[in-house]
């Protein structure tokens, strides 16, 4: 099944994630049966909500431009933090259960947790979502601050806003001010999501040279630049950004997924009969591009998967824009 598991789908490539709609449809046959009874009625509209302002179509935002973070890795996670919950939930310790309301609020923020990425209409700066990879997050939580009182969910605005920060760099770990297990919880489940479901896509490996690469150097990650003038150039290139990928895997599985996420992928395991296809597809990944490091043959990376982002070419796009941010950078 995994030699023929389809680009945007998910890794039991039986999910189809770049579909908000059958998306939403997997999530809700997860709710449903974890949770009988219980309102989805908030979800629904979560996915609707993202439809419209990842499309444009809300007068606040233009639309998403972002190729690594786009439409698909955005549900790819959600579908990924559905499945914690649901395996979570059946496994809990007594009085540690999330509930149908928590977990609720999870799958909103999972929704969007890269909405920081989408440029306000009033921004005449900004030029490309990455620009505000620095930033993101915390912009994802004034978007939340806007949104859960619509949605019904004025208490949790103070937990949603915290649990965010699990899925960035922003603010420290241990600095996340929950004090809530069942909220912490959640916000370990947020993160393991956020991690493993783009880790296990299949074709990570070219989404990190073709398109992390130039998020980054607009970002301001791959050639930052010092307030003298100077530079320190941390990825060179895409192919240098592969190169540092098993050892970024490595150290995200240590300090992050055992780590300080308490190694909670393994909720999952309940859900697929003792087999984690996320962390196999992860394993796989790292053992394939380690075969093409060896042997610098980088033709084997051949994968060229749709992008669902915005504009004619955002993939063009980004990467002129990217390319503009270097000869800048070296002419000073």
């Amino acid at each position: 099944m995994q030699n023929n598991r389809r680009s945007d789908f998910d890794v039991t490539n039986t999910v189809q994630v770049s579909s908000p709609g059958e998306v939403c449809g997997a999530v809700k046959k997860l709710f449903t049966a974890t949770w009988p009874g219980a309102p989805f009625d908030a979800v629904v509209r979560g996915f609707d909500r993202l439809e419209e302002v990842f499309s444009g179509r809300d007068p606040e935002y233009h639309a998403l431009d972002t190729v690594y973070h786009d439409l698909q890795h955005t549900l790819d996670i959600t579908l990924a933090m559905a499945r914690l919950c649901a395996g979570y939930e059946r496994q809990a310790p007594p009085g540690r259960a999330l509930g149908a309301e928590r977990a609720t609020i999870g799958l909103l923020v999972a929704l969007f947790h890269d909405v920081g990425y989408l440029r306000e209409r009033t921004d005449t700066v900004t030029q490309n979502g990455a620009e505000l990879t620095a930033t993101h997050v915390a912009r994802g939580a004034r978007f939340l601050e806007k949104y859960l009182p619509v949605a019904g969910f004025d208490d949790w605005v103070p937990i949603a806003t915290q649990i965010i920060h699990f899925t960035g760099y922003e603010v420290p770990l241990d600095s996340i001010q929950v004090f809530d297990e069942r909220d912490r919880k959640l916000g370990h489940l947020l993160g393991t999501a956020d991690m493993i479901a783009q880790m296990a896509d299949r074709c990570y490996l070219e989404k990190c040279r073709d398109r992390l690469y130039p998020e980054f150097v607009l970002g301001g990650y791959a050639l930052p630049l010092s307030t003298q003038g100077g530079r320190n150039v941390k990825y060179a290139s895409g192919l240098d950004l592969l190169r540092q990928t098993p050892q970024f895997i490595a150290e995200t599985r240590a300090r992050r997924l055992d780590g300080a996420f308490g190694g909670a992928y393994h909720y999952l395991e309940v859900l697929f009969d003792g087999v984690n296809p996320y962390m196999d597809a992860i394993d796989r990944n790292v053992v394939f591009l380690k075969q093409v490091l060896r042997s610098e043959s980088w033709r084997m990376l051949r994968r060229n998967p749709p992008v669902f982002a915005a504009g004619e070419d955002p993939l063009g796009t980004t990467r002129g824009l990217a390319m503009g941010y270097i000869r800048r950078a070296w002419s000073q």
